[in-house]
């Protein structure tokens, strides 16, 4: 059994057991819980709905003087898979996780940038915060992405993984904010590299905002030329390798086993021979991971956006102008094959099934 089918396995049995799931008091509401778990977007409490939630409805409330986000799970999850379908119950699990950490004095202001649970009720489908008065970020500069990468590794010092952190899932409102946990899971992280256990050792935090936010970012940044796509990619890796070292030190005073330093030894060796050159070759690399990654889990969970488009359009354009330079680079390493003509047609497969798959329309249509 895997990290992944075993997290699967008691996912499973908790739904299946009829056990409810509480963070915080009912009491602490600002309205009644049955009024909130009844709630549909029509009320005049409801202020405003937000479009697209695949696994919850989501909806901006005003109550007690002030703002709310509510979640309401829905009643079909709109995502495939089991990670999708168990998604509710696993992020009122991290609520849980998350405010016992809050409590400590000193995780408190390191992780002031998750929101806090008001409320959450897995079996009535009821999860409450305080409104989050920001917008997705618009430009990653140093302080947002010193902010980000402080709240990641204190996550994961702590033994909390978060694998989705795309542009709807992480907020700015003076500072960088996550709301969402419903693919954060645990690990320990002393002996393993991930909530995967040891089974993937490319995926660790800076991997995961790339692949599901900054690569996309890039895309506009390269519009404005390839020179100031590449300064942002390299103030990002200075700013995550110095993130880096810091966790490699702290994981190493708690006796952290000697195959979890030695990968993070190997990512900030290959980031620091990068950003001693002109980080070219690690920019092509990274982002062929990037968008290959996070094409891989739009097309497997059938849940495809015009952002996925985008991301093939650039891995045509990067194969039809730059196929050398990404075998150079090592970015083929993991296809099946690194064939010009193979790559662009499972490319063209690819583009036509996003096309199929676009869930714009149905993610709006679900929350009516």
């Amino acid at each position: 059994m895997t990290p992944q089918n075993d997290r699967h396995h008691a996912q499973l049995a908790f739904v299946a057991s009829g056990q409810e799931l509480e963070v915080g008091d009912p009491r602490d509401c600002p309205l009644p819980l049955d009024q909130l778990a009844a709630t549909n977007g029509s009320e005049t409490y409801v202020s405003q709905r937000l479009p697209g939630g695949l696994t919850a409805h989501v909806y901006r409330i005003e109550a007690a003087g002030r703002s709310w986000t509510l979640k309401r799970a829905r009643e079909r999850c709109l995502v495939q898979g089991i990670d999708g379908q168990t998604s509710f119950l696993n992020e009122v699990q991290r609520r849980a996780d998350l405010r016992r950490l809050k409590q400590q004095p000193a995780l408190a202001e390191r992780l002031s940038g998750i929101v806090d649970t008001c409320y959450a009720s897995f079996r009535r489908g009821v999860l409450l915060s305080p409104w989050i008065d920001g917008a997705p970020v618009a430009r990653w500069d140093e302080p947002r992405l010193l902010d980000l990468f402080d709240t990641l590794i204190t996550l994961s010092a702590n033994g909390l993984f978060e694998w989705d952190l795309c542009p709807g899932n992480v907020l700015d409102d003076g500072r960088i904010r996550l709301f969402d946990f419903g693919y954060m899971y645990r690990f320990d992280p002393l002996r393993e590299y991930n909530s995967d256990g040891l089974a993937c050792p490319g995926f660790h935090p800076a991997e995961r905002f790339e692949t599901r936010q900054f690569f996309a970012w890039l895309l506009g940044e390269e519009a404005h030329g390839s020179e100031r796509a590449l300064a942002a990619f390299r103030l990002e890796k200075a700013i995550a390798r110095e993130a880096y070292r810091a966790w490699r030190t702290g994981l190493y005073a708690r006796g952290a086993e000697a195959h979890v330093l030695e990968r993070l030894d190997r990512i900030l060796d290959d980031w620091s021979r990068a950003l001693a050159g002109s980080g070219e070759a690690l920019y092509l690399r990274e982002a062929w991971r990037s968008h290959r990654l996070d094409l891989a889990d739009d097309l497997g969970g059938q849940t495809c956006t015009p952002l996925t488009l985008k991301r093939i359009g650039w891995m045509q354009r990067m194969v039809a102008e730059h196929h050398q330079d990404l075998l150079a680079a090592g970015a083929l390493a993991n296809e099946p094959t690194a064939d010009r003509a193979a790559l662009e047609q499972a490319l063209g497969i690819a583009q036509a099934q996003a096309l199929d798959w676009q869930v714009g329309e149905r993610a709006a249509a679900g929350t009516a």
